[in-house]
């Protein structure tokens, strides 16, 4: 973060000093005491299992030099800021460091969203920004009302890009988000399922996810899926240019010949009126070809060239830890560990991977699913339909495990091609052991969950890596 003052930091959050005024953050700013470090600002924010309040003296203890509270710790003697929200407080710091940091240098923000491909597409952006400038991207999926400005707050006096990842938390969440950062170039990946059950249908999640276009920098470039009908008709929304991704006739970055294998992903990227260039990923799916061309676009947006941009992502091992993960055992068998996040649409395109593969390697296929989190009213249709879909692809065995996910079991037994091909099991143990068990040389298997599942753990017990 920028060097600033207690009286600087309260004047930009609207907050009452108690103590010296005078006293510099040079640090990060952190709500998490076990990252606070010599000359971090500590935000004590109240949660649902505790209260940050509680550990104002470990981050003092730890270097922090002064805490952000909505109530004095008494205890405590570092200087304390007092606000009424603390997480309003920290979206408010990050709206001011940004002012300032533009209104001293060049920095350029990227705003990513999307019902899938963010983490993904935020790693790739990072990839190839950080090769031509300092570049701040958040860790992991530091995506809401507090990730996202913690994120922001990385930013300092030599950051030329910055890339934020918009999570939607409901009506107005990515507008609050992208207010504070105003994107030069705004990413709108895929209008899916994920998360309408909480608001009410897919239509509310393209109004939520349209919010990002709305509150861009009106000279920015709005990146949008051409594939996409709720993405397409996000244009209408730009305030500047728009650029089109897609496999679509009309793409401003089309993809075509699109080939997995279990080496990667690879696909002609076509420019404009250019000729086709062949790209070729490490990471499993053709669902992160859309994510590719994603980056590939906002980085030539931001200026950056399509050779360097090219260059960097074909460079990536991976995705991210969990994110279509392959591991090839010594004994034959390949886990691919996709098992961090997942929605219907993600767990689709997954499944069409694995199958795919199986096909192309001439091996079997063997899928570990596990609940679809945070689907609603639309839990029950959505891992039936699942179900269905492996069956339909021709997947050779379905492991269920957990009974958020029963559905999906059920769906597969009744869809009628089938006869014992899956099974369910209620917790992870007894389905990692009859893995174990039924494995053999050959064998692609796919782990695909929401994290709070935690079939992640078993992807990695069975690749036999360290958790």
């Amino acid at each position: 973060m920028i060097r600033l003052s207690l009286a600087e930091v309260s004047s930009a959050i609207g907050g009452r000093i108690s103590g010296d005024e005078n006293v510099l953050v040079t640090g990060s700013a952190e709500t998490d005491s076990r990252l606070v470090g010599p000359g971090s600002l500590f935000f004590a924010k109240p949660g649902e299992v505790t209260d940050g309040h509680r550990f104002v003296g470990a981050a003092a203890h730890a270097g922090a030099v002064a805490a952000v509270v909505e109530h004095l710790v008494e205890s405590v003697e570092i200087p304390q800021i007092v606000v009424a929200d603390v997480v309003e407080a920290l979206g408010l710091l990050a709206t001011e460091v940004l002012r300032r940091v533009r209104a001293e240098r060049n920095l350029r923000v990227v705003g990513i969203t999307g019902s899938n491909g963010k983490t993904t597409t935020k790693n790739m952006l990072r990839e190839i920004l950080s090769g031509v400038g300092p570049t701040v991207a958040p860790i992991e999926s530091y995506n809401n009302e507090v990730g996202a400005p913690i994120s922001m707050l990385k930013v300092d006096e030599s950051t030329e890009y910055l890339v934020v990842e918009l999570g939607a938390g409901g009506i107005g969440s990515i507008g609050y988000l992208a207010k504070m950062c105003k994107p030069d170039v705004a990413v709108e990946l895929k209008v899916g399922l994920a998360h309408a059950g909480e608001w009410g249908g897919i239509e509310t999640t393209a109004k939520i996810k349209g919010e990002l276009i709305e509150n861009m920098s009106d000279s920015g470039v709005a990146i949008l899926n051409a594939d996409d009908g709720y993405v397409r008709e996000m244009a209408k929304r730009a305030p500047g240019q728009t650029v089109f991704f897609g496999t679509s006739a009309d793409a401003d970055y089309q993809a075509a010949a699109i080939d997995i294998s279990l080496a990667g992903t690879a696909f002609d990227l076509t420019v404009g009126d250019g000729a086709p260039r062949r790209v070729t990923l490490k990471i499993l799916g053709e669902h992160h070809v859309y994510n590719a061309l994603a980056s590939i676009a906002a980085a030539e947006a931001l200026g950056v060239s399509r050779e360097h941009a090219i260059d960097a992502i074909e460079a990536m091992p991976l995705a991210e830890r969990w994110r279509m993960q392959l591991f090839e055992r010594a004994d034959g068998v390949a886990i691919i560990n996709d098992a961090y996040n997942a929605s219907p649409d993600s767990t689709k395109a997954a499944l069409q991977t694995l199958a795919l593969l199986g096909r192309r390697e001439g091996r079997r296929t063997i899928a570990v699913l596990g609940e679809m989190a945070e689907l609603g009213e639309f839990s029950a249709e959505q891992h039936d339909a699942i179900g269905r879909i492996v069956v339909r692809l021709n997947i050779d065995q379905l492991i269920v495990v957990g009974a958020g996910a029963k559905l999906v079991h059920m769906g597969a037994s009744q869809e009628g091609s089938w006869d014992g091909e899956s099974k369910y099991f209620d917790a992870i143990e007894p389905a990692l052991e009859h893995l174990r068990e039924m494995l053999t040389s050959g064998d692609i298997v796919l782990v695909k969950s929401s994290k709070s599942a935690n079939l992640r753990h078993l992807g990695d017990a069975l690749a036999g890596v360290e958790a």
